[in-house]
């Protein structure tokens, strides 16, 4: 007789507005199979479908993404004020509302740190072209090569031209663009439709999961939603994890950085906090910043020691404190997953191709998982004979 999945129930509240929960069935070993399988191959070739819609119709699939991401990072905020009694659309309201007012808040706040930032770009480039060579030099003892000292130069030079023509040449890609009107609009049509689609994903979130199980034949509906529950507990204890992780460490670097008196101290806390999204690739970036800083600002070898103290005590905070006790233990994807995905998908599909790595690799990594286990319990696998 073959083996028989039993699957687990769990009692679990049924929010506001959502579809009952089909109750388990018992499935046979080779009816699992077969699910998992037919599930593995589905999300591999949507996962295909939505890069070809990409492609194909990217003016209209990129707004709906964003806001079916921003439903999906959204959602446990309102299923949890749907939990406490609060209508739906009340709390899909007052979610919004607060988000719009905290990000209205941070870029009032942020736009003039950020200007003051960056007229400072001019003469910190062309410091660093004329200082900090000298002092590498000096460390080193030796002269470094012409071209080093040419570019390090240019770079200083351009960066005041780009500074200076920011704004003209702002105004002249506007009008270039404003000028193809059809763009023009679809354009404007598309960063508007954004948030309207948002909110409305979000309020019928619950409806349109329900819409999507009462699609699935009955007795697959147990596995499959538990297939679903794995991607989204590997995907939203990434995305939303490293998000908290980024906005902690930023604050960290740039308080520690201001403190040490390091020139754009609060832009290299930013790079530095949410570059950490991409597996040290934050940190490497704001320390080398962080050294090029700190040659064009020294005050002191105390200096050095806070700058050192900064990311040390930042990692430590990151690995003992944020993750494992706000973030919590499981961050989804291992950092050598993330760095393959995003190097892979920009090399593929660009920019785009980049914002989708981290969950398309979340999801690639639980059919992964699923085949494998399929695999692991075939007699292929184990070895035993046909007539077991």
């Amino acid at each position: 007789m073959p083996p028989v999945l039993h699957s687990v129930k769990t009692e679990e509240p049924v929010a506001p507005g959502a579809v009952e929960p089909v109750p388990d069935v018992e499935l046979t070993e080779t009816e699992a199979r077969r699910i998992d399988l037919w599930w593995s191959a589905v999300m591999v070739g949507s996962l295909g479908l939505v890069f070809a819609l990409l492609a194909v119709f990217g003016g209209v699939a990129v707004p709906v993404l964003l806001a079916l991401s921003g439903a999906y990072i959204f959602n446990p905020m309102v299923t949890s004020l749907e939990r406490r009694g609060l209508d739906r659309t009340l709390g899909t309201t007052l979610v919004f509302v607060a988000g719009t007012l905290l990000l209205v808040g941070a870029v009032l706040y942020l736009i003039p740190v950020f200007r003051d930032e960056a007229l400072k770009l001019p003469d910190f480039f062309s410091r660093a072209s004329t200082q900090v060579v000298p002092r590498v030099e000096a460390l080193v003892g030796a002269s470094l090569p012409d071209l080093i000292r040419q570019r390090t130069t240019e770079l200083g030079q351009q960066a005041s031209e780009l500074v200076q023509s920011a704004g003209p040449a702002a105004a002249r890609i506007v009008a270039a663009f404003a000028g193809n009107t059809a763009r023009f609009v679809v354009t404007l049509l598309g960063l508007a439709v954004v948030p309207v689609l948002a909110f409305f994903f979000l309020q019928d979130y619950p409806r349109l999961m329900g819409r999507v199980k009462d699609l699935l034949p009955r007795r697959s509906v147990a596995l499959v939603a538990r297939r679903f529950a794995e991607v989204d507990e590997v995907l939203s204890a990434f995305v939303r994890g490293q998000l908290t992780v980024g906005a902690l460490l930023s604050v960290i670097y740039a308080a520690g950085l201001s403190i040490g008196r390091i020139d754009m101290a609060i832009v290299i806390g930013v790079i530095a906090g949410f570059g950490n999204m991409v597996p040290y690739l934050g940190t490497g970036v704001g320390i080398l910043l962080s050294l090029v800083g700190l040659m064009l600002s020294w005050q002191g070898p105390w200096q050095i020691g806070v700058v050192a103290g900064t990311f040390i005590i930042g990692q430590m905070l990151e690995g003992f404190v944020i993750t494992p006790r706000i973030v919590g233990e499981k961050v989804g994807l291992a950092p050598v997953a993330v760095i393959i995905a995003i190097l892979a998908f920009g090399e593929l599909f660009g920019f785009v191709g980049i914002l989708l790595a981290v969950p398309v690799a979340a999801i690639l990594k639980v059919v992964l998982r699923v085949v494998v286990q399929r695999y692991q319990r075939t007699r292929l696998y184990t070895g035993e004979s046909q007539s077991a």
